[in-house]
């Protein structure tokens, strides 16, 4: 038998106040830490391990795969069998695997404990927005805490690229993951003491035919893009892979049209507020992290910038983000999410471009506003667009809709992780692929401000939507 959220906050009366934002947030911090933390990193693992372009690649994208593709099913499970028991299960596997990471011997060992490290970040991410959506159910409180879970986002996004060059400069790579520990630990206990436990939907089965076929789906595309830049866009292994993962994706669509208990009923797609979130979630999170991966071996290959110097370098980007959200957040009560996020990704579309028209090797000076204009626009628009995915949907699949959501985050970080690279290596010169990469990032922010223009409510989140 399942209680009342009421009732649950009348037995955990800590659970209305700003612990649960904290100790939810400080999952998802790890969760963002160890997608920037690594791109200062991966060079110099690369170098340690003997590892391949292409094994770089893979050691960034292992993780992001792993999230993207499994958090269908971290959100399914956290509906089925409760959000807070899922995140701290998600807590516990991220944990250790990070300190498997840590310890790797190889590069084929550091892939597959990041493969491990993902799964466990997909049981966290879906449980952190529903959490948040039951401990703070007011439109005006929920916007205030998705604007401090956005900034939590900033928080890492800046903090990973220093902490990470501090770390390797200093202590080594293997501190990079090491540094999940006690977070992780802190984590855990803070959950357990403060956040009620979830109601549960016992009801909902887990339809694992639609779960593979978005495993499979994810995980064609990334590989096919990682191998484009060892192989060369019309390599037959990476045509397939492409036509593979749509043919998936196909499949996925059709089974959960004839499944009887949907993972992600389609009627839900059918909202144009959804579907629109989740669009813009996934150019946004293309753009951002794609420049991240790319930027951070230009500054070490080309420049010969050490690790620390590139997470300095890189700082302009990410620094802004951990005011953005909480600007957006406090704004969004007066003027609604269709302003901020078409503003905030023509912002960080004409960041992109400025970057991509700056020339063949620009003064560094001439990148800070560019790469400062990326991280705001981006961090800016996040708020927004998580309230319009989680407000379009009934609490009972608010698991679902946050798995939505961030799996397609993860799907546009991933595919621009692994476009960039190829373009790096496929281009007429390092460069050429650098400013192509940058010009492709621009054109996605571009497509998200319109789809905001069309699908993000207009309507000040003071009111129900």
């Amino acid at each position: 038998m399942t209680t009342s959220p009421d009732t649950q906050r009348r037995r955990h009366p800590t659970s209305a106040g700003p612990a649960p934002l904290l100790a939810v947030c400080a999952g998802y911090f790890m969760v963002i830490l160890d997608v920037t933390i690594i791109n200062v990193a991966v060079p110099v693992v690369g170098r340690d391990l003997s590892a391949s372009l292409t094994g770089i690649q893979w050691i960034t994208d292992g993780y992001t795969l792993a999230l993207a593709g499994l958090l269908m099913s971290g959100g399914a499970l956290g509906d089925r069998l409760g959000n807070r028991r899922v995140f701290c299960w998600g807590v516990v596997v991220f944990t250790v695997s990070s300190a498997a990471c840590a310890f790797a011997p190889s590069a084929p060992f550091l892939v597959a404990a990041r493969l491990v490290e993902g799964l466990g970040a997909a049981l966290i991410v879906p449980g952190s927005l529903a959490l948040l959506q039951q401990a703070y159910p007011a439109p005006a409180a929920r916007s205030w805490a998705f604007g401090l879970w956005g900034s939590m986002a900033g928080i890492a996004a800046s903090a990973g690229p220093l902490l990470g060059g501090l770390l390797v400069s200093t202590l080594g790579w293997r501190w990079v993951f090491l540094i999940n520990l006690p977070v992780g630990v802190a984590c855990l206990g803070t959950t357990l003491r403060h956040v009620a436990p979830s109601p549960r939907q016992p009801a909902r089965a887990l339809d694992w035919p639609a779960q593979c076929a978005v495993v499979a789906a994810v995980a064609l595309l990334t590989g096919a893009l990682n191998e484009a830049g060892r192989r060369g866009w019309a390599d037959p292994a990476v045509l397939a892979g492409m036509g593979l993962a749509a043919v998936s994706a196909a499949v996925f669509a059709v089974r959960e049209r004839l499944a009887r208990s949907p993972v992600l009923p389609l009627g839900l797609l059918r909202s144009r507020a959804m579907s629109g979130a989740a669009a813009i979630g996934l150019l946004f999170n293309f753009g951002f992290y794609g420049m991240l991966f790319t930027a951070s071996l230009y500054f070490q290959h080309q420049r010969g910038f050490s690790a620390l110097k590139t997470g300095t370098a890189l700082f302009p980007a990410v620094a802004m983000t951990m005011f953005a959200s909480v600007l957006s957040g406090r704004l969004t009560r007066r003027t609604g999410d269709r302003p901020l996020v078409v503003f905030g990704m023509l912002l960080a579309a004409l960041g992109l471009a400025g970057w991509a028209a700056a020339g063949a090797d620009p003064a560094y000076a001439l990148l800070v506003a560019p790469m400062t204009a990326a991280g705001f626009g981006t961090s800016f628009a996040l708020t927004g667009s998580t309230a319009t995915a989680m407000g379009a949907v009934p609490p009972a699949y608010s698991g679902a809709a946050s798995a939505l959501f961030n799996t397609t985050r993860q799907i546009g970080s991933a595919t621009g992780v692994a476009l960039g690279g190829s373009l790096l290596a496929t281009g007429a010169d390092h460069h050429a692929g650098l400013r192509t990469s940058m010009a492709v990032g621009a054109l996605g922010y571009l497509t998200a401000a319109g789809l905001a223009w069309l699908c993000v409510s207009a309507k000040p989140n003071s009111q129900e939507r």
